[in-house]
């Protein structure tokens, strides 16, 4: 082989069959395609589930990312990063992956309006911000979605689920690790034909109008979406996988308990929205103050025997929505002021695997929870209050006054009270020891057994019942119907954005919708898909300090080093060969 290659070199035309092995090899590469990742926590590689899920599509999927403009350097990122993922799905199914980038300023073809208005009714949520240029400012609008296209079936992805939308390192990082979860979620909606079904209960005061609206739009297309009255039905059917509870105001009795109960044994989901006190905000119409007390709704067993409380008190947080407080002026010509009103909190993601990247969501009159150790069951809180938060016990008054005269109270000393709770694990039977027998007879005349326990199973208890109804928007004209929002938007505020005021800036796209969303697809999808939610990538920044104090060490070795290395080996270069060729 040393001779062979010696043979070569000696060659008069050493040189084309060089260029021609190099080109020999680029030729190979074209149809030998190899990857190697070797980054710790495979940043590059796709999951076992989102491989298969690419490689059995039977159509052509079309996705549109609306990232391509003059952006900052975080979202340019974010763009590149989305990129190399959808470049990683093509490989696995070249055929039937396409994608492209499009600016939400050009026009849809065929029609007058933008892309950016079309997002918007599909119910993206724009970033507005402002670059400085110079000595100047600009505005930019900025759409950090996706949306996949596939047999004439939609669906919107978020790319860049802020928590606090102020565009941090650590915000587009937690992006990037969240992008194949968000895609792989979408795919797997779009061409899973058999769809969950999701039941809306009603029968124990449930809202079941216009306040549902969203709720109902954000469900339907992804689930079987349908109404279940659990006290005319004999039991929840087995078509049901998850059972939506929304701000119940009757009692549960003892036989819907049991329904609820056996759900759960057999496997059934729980999402679970509860106001556990008596306190609206409409109370105060009238007059300033008003009692916050115990709706008494009889689940407070049920949960415990599960795993966790809901706490018969109310959340105070400094970090909080603002609402329209009367001030001064006449009766006739009030005089508005917008204020915080700490029993609206702004809630932050407790950072586990279901609410990783979340962003934040608006509560009204939140209770805490606490959890039960029960053995078997994990228990993870999905959202907490502020480092600035209070709570207070029952029977509580509630006063409008309490902004205006203590806005900044020394007592908001709580640092993440959990609002809401994910129990994972193998539940027990509330009614395990004590079933009457006329419990078992009606179970048996429904076509059930008795279950005393759960397999593997999962649970979510939010102590808020407002946080997944929607709010509206005034009609502008006589006699047309009030628009509604989307859950968690505080109409007042969201009016004064619109309008662009001063007072506009207490606006805030909290993530309600997508925190619904989040929850029904991790307690009903598939879980190899659920996994990738864990997956994370690592921050590897420099030590700014250390940068500085290192910083002319490492130019001499990085620019000097080399230099004096090459000038080096040509004096040694040079030695060799004046002394060869004198001899």
């Amino acid at each position: 082989m040393k001779g062979f290659v010696h043979k070569i070199l000696a060659s008069k035309f050493w040189w084309i069959i060089l260029l021609s092995g190099v080109i020999f090899i680029n030729y190979l590469a074209t149809f030998l395609q190899v990857r190697i990742d070797l980054t710790k926590e495979k940043r590059y590689t796709l999951s076992t589930a989102t491989g298969n899920l690419v490689k059995q599509l039977d159509d052509v999927v079309e996705i549109d990312v609306f990232l391509k403009g003059e952006f900052p350097a975080g979202f340019r990122k974010l763009a590149n990063t989305t990129r190399e993922f959808l470049g990683l799905l093509k490989d696995r199914n070249s055929s039937r992956i396409r994608y492209r980038f499009i600016s939400p300023l050009e026009t849809v073809p065929g029609r007058t309006m933008k892309y950016g208005d079309s997002l918007v009714n599909m119910g993206a949520v724009p970033i507005n911000l402002t670059v400085q240029r110079d000595e100047s400012q600009s505005s930019n609008i900025i759409f950090p979605v996706a949306v996949i296209n596939y047999k004439g079936r939609q669906s919107l992805v978020n790319l860049y689920p802020g928590v606090s939308r102020e565009m941090s390192q650590n915000e587009i990082n937690s992006a990037e690790a969240l992008m194949e979860y968000q895609f792989a979620q979408a795919l797997d909606r779009l061409t899973n034909e058999k769809k969950p079904g999701v039941a809306y209960s009603v029968g124990n005061g449930e809202p079941a109008d216009a306040r549902t609206y969203d709720l109902r739009m954000t469900l339907q297309d992804n689930y079987h979406f349908g109404i279940l009255d659990i006290n005319k039905s004999p039991r929840i059917p087995a078509e049901v996988d998850l059972l939506l509870i929304v701000k119940p105001t009757i009692p549960f009795s003892e036989d819907e308990i049991l329904k609820l109960d056996q759900f759960v044994m057999r496997g059934g989901k729980l999402l679970c929205f509860i106001d556990n006190l008596i306190a609206e905000r409409d109370s105060l119409a009238l007059k300033p103050e008003t009692i916050a007390y115990d709706r008494n709704l009889n689940l407070t067993d049920l949960f415990f025997r599960y795993g966790l409380r809901i706490n018969t008190d109310l959340v105070m947080d400094l970090q909080c929505d603002a609402i329209p407080f009367v001030v001064g002026g006449s009766s006739g010509n009030p005089q508005l002021e917008f204020l915080r009103w700490n029993y609206y909190p702004v809630l932050l993601p407790a950072g586990g695997k279901l609410s990783k990247g979340q962003g934040y969501v608006a509560a009204q009159f939140a209770n805490s929870i606490d959890t039960i150790q029960v053995q078997g069951v994990h228990k993870e809180p999905l959202l907490v209050t502020s480092p600035n938060s209070r709570i207070i016990s029952t029977p509580a008054l509630i006063s409008l006054n309490e902004n205006k005269d203590v806005p900044e109270d020394a007592k908001f000393k709580r640092n993440a009270i959990p609002v809401a709770m994910l129990l994972e694990g193998k539940f027990t039977s509330l009614f395990r020891n004590r079933i009457t027998k006329a419990q078992a007879d009606t179970l048996k005349a429904a076509g059930d057994q008795f279950l005393d326990a759960s397999a593997d199973n999962k649970i979510i208890v939010v102590a808020d019942g407002d946080m997944v109804l929607n709010d509206f928007l005034p009609s502008g004209e006589p006699g047309s119907q009030p628009e509604p929002l989307q859950m968690g938007w505080n109409k007042y505020t969201y009016t004064e954005y619109l309008k662009q005021s001063a007072l506009g800036k207490w606006f805030i796209p909290v993530a309600n919708r997508e925190f619904l969303q989040n929850c029904v697809e991790y307690l009903v999808s598939n879980p190899a898909i659920s996994e990738t939610r864990n997956k994370d990538i690592v921050l590897r920044l420099l030590d700014s300090k250390k940068v500085k104090a290192q910083k002319t060490t490492w130019q001499l070795i990085n620019i000097a080093l080399p230099v004096m290395l090459v000038i080096i080996l040509g004096w040694f270069f040079h030695e060799i060969r004046k002394r060869k060729y004198a001899a």
